[in-house]
């Protein structure tokens, strides 16, 4: 598996997508008149940036060929699934940007037609009832380089299958006692196709269906003639559903059923990260993250309170393109995925993270100026901003060196700078406390030099952002990063929460920012100059007391800091 750059996604993105290839010339020879396809997940987590691929291909493909794509649920374990699921994947392939429109359906909807197909192949002598055990089940089912072994159950005679089949299907066995298998092959090749469980009993009540049945089909069993029924024309799952592919039409064949095309397309592999929806589970369960939408997860939800667009990720997931092979994605190709959009559409602000108080001692006190700002740089229909201006104002204690390094422009003891849209000032002393920390600095400002003045051109290497702390709000800025520290925490043979970064949050509890920020409303986004881009975090937020999230730097700084 290989990894692949930005430059090679954008070149490769014109060649991608076979499955276009595939549905064309299937309009074009008259196969299908139209296309249906579907994204059907199973409602046991929440969806992650994998699944925005298969999101965004399925009612792409729909959108552009003018057919449908349905929303399926295909909910057949119910000991894993609950309706908080569901309902978070509806609203994420909503966020996103896609609609199913009437066709939201359940794999369970389908419970009673795939018992019944169930019965048809036990007459047929297509399955059989067996009474081993999961572990038993196991032992038979040979290795890769060895055949299976046959059940002593068989060959049990069509009218005891059936029995024991209405009696599971009664209630009149226990969890795990009996199970209903296909009939194929256990000497074949392809495990999948050994002998694979169609039903299991299970006492618990459904999600969706309630308490209507004790045995539920299994997802191999229910997916492809849930596929049947509602007339799917192209069935696109990612590689690892390959070897599934023959058991997938094994079932449509011997039922005698119209029969979809599956596809297959190589799965999202993104770095820094885990696409397992078990492993972001524990990692839920454990507590390593404050739930499926810490803005630390890959998962849609968490994405979006950190504060990534619905079109940033539409566009990455265009960018990565559609092939056959796996391959690596870098997670910068996200980030820079975010930032192209957040610099085109964020809204301009100052804020200051690491407050640093400047006392101007030559502007009168009580005095307060106000300074015009343009809320984007290339976007004059977004307006203007009025910033207060004050005597004494924060800066960050990063822009203030005592003795400064070569090359360092910003503030300095005797040394000039301009305070950005207003005044050049220039610093004359250092105030610290009993333990030798700055804890503040003066300076004196030059006043001809602010816009319109007499010396507004005058030129100084040096300028920084800040805010009157008369006026600003105090705010919590929670700064996220990467949530491993190695690119395939999954690789090595080391337990992957072993890599968990412990630089992935860090929470600065008493920001200061212009005071129009104060009520930003929940999932605002804003570039706050010099720093990068940050959102509202519409969970945590109150009026007046907001709470910011960093959605990206300003650049790349990841790949520069691993590479020092």
């Amino acid at each position: 598996m290989k990894s692949m750059s930005t430059s090679e996604t954008d070149t490769k993105q014109a060649t991608a997508n076979f499955i276009r290839t595939i549905i064309d010339d299937d309009l074009q020879s008259g196969r299908h008149t139209s296309i249906v396809t579907r994204f059907p997940p199973e409602p046991n987590g929440y969806l992650h940036i994998g699944h925005a691929k298969s999101i965004c291909l399925n009612f792409g493909l729909a959108r552009d060929f003018g057919g449908r794509c349905h929303l399926r649920f295909d909910d057949t374990n119910p000991a894993r699934e609950e309706i908080e699921y569901a309902e978070s994947i509806k609203e994420n392939v909503r966020w996103l940007g896609f609609d199913w429109g009437e066709h939201l359906y359940y794999a369970s909807d389908y419970f009673a037609q795939l018992y019944q197909w169930a019965e048809q192949l036990i007459r047929q002598g297509d399955a059989y009832v067996d009474d081993l055990s999961a572990d038993e089940i196991r032992a038979h089912r040979g290795t890769l380089t060895e055949p299976g072994k046959e059940s002593p159950y068989r060959n049990r005679p069509v009218e005891e299958n059936l029995d024991l089949f209405r009696r599971m299907r009664a209630g009149e066995f226990p969890d795990g006692a009996r199970v209903l298998r296909a009939k194929i092959d256990m000497a074949s090749p392809n495990l999948n196709l050994r002998d694979p469980v169609m039903y299991r009993i299970l006492h618990a009540p459904h999600p969706h269906a309630g308490d209507a049945w004790c045995i539920y089909p299994m997802y191999d069993y229910a997916h492809g003639q849930s596929d049947s029924i509602e007339g799917i024309t192209h069935s696109v799952c990612t590689l690892e559903f390959e070897s599934h592919r023959p058991l997938y039409e094994w079932f449509l064949v011997r039922l005698g059923i119209y029969r979809p095309r599956q596809y297959e397309f190589a799965r999202l592999n993104l770095t820094y990260t885990v696409m397992s929806k078990r492993k972001l589970l524990q990692l839920v369960q454990d507590g390593d993250v404050a739930g499926w939408d810490d803005p630390r997860m890959p998962t849609l939800a968490g994405l979006r309170r950190r504060g990534y667009t619905p079109g940033s990720i539409r566009t990455f997931c265009e960018r990565i393109g559609v092939g056959k092979s796996d391959s690596w994605i870098d997670m910068g190709v996200l980030e820079e995925c975010v930032r192209d959009d957040l610099n085109a559409n964020a809204t301009r602000a100052m804020a200051v993270l690491r407050p640093l108080k400047l006392v101007i001692e030559n502007f009168p006190e009580g005095d307060v100026e106000e300074f015009t700002a343009a809320n984007h740089p290339q976007r004059p229909e977004l307006g203007s901003r009025q910033i207060p201006f004050c005597r004494e104002v924060y800066i960050e204690q990063d822009d203030f060196m005592e003795t400064p390094v070569k090359g360092f422009h910003r503030m300095a003891p005797g040394q000039e700078v301009r305070l950005r849209y207003a005044y050049i000032v220039k610093c004359t002393e250092v105030v610290k406390d009993g333990e030798g920390n700055v804890v503040e600095v003066r300076c004196t400002y030059d006043p001809d030099t602010r816009t319109g003045g007499p010396a507004a051109g005058r030129k100084v290497k040096g300028t920084i952002h800040w805010v009157s702390a008369r006026h600003a709000v105090t705010a919590e800025v929670r700064l996220y990063d990467r949530l491993f520290s190695v690119p395939h925490p999954d690789k090595g043979g080391q337990e992957y929460k072993s890599f968990i970064n412990p630089r992935a949050l860090e929470v600065l509890p008493a920001a200061r920012l212009e005071p129009g920020l104060a009520d930003a409303a929940g999932e605002s986004r804003y570039q706050f100059e010099r720093q990068g881009y940050f959102t509202v975090d519409a969970r945590d937020s109150r009026l007046g007391a907001p709470v910011f999230n960093r959605t990206a730097t300003l650049r790349d700084s990841w790949s520069r800091e691993q590479s020092a």
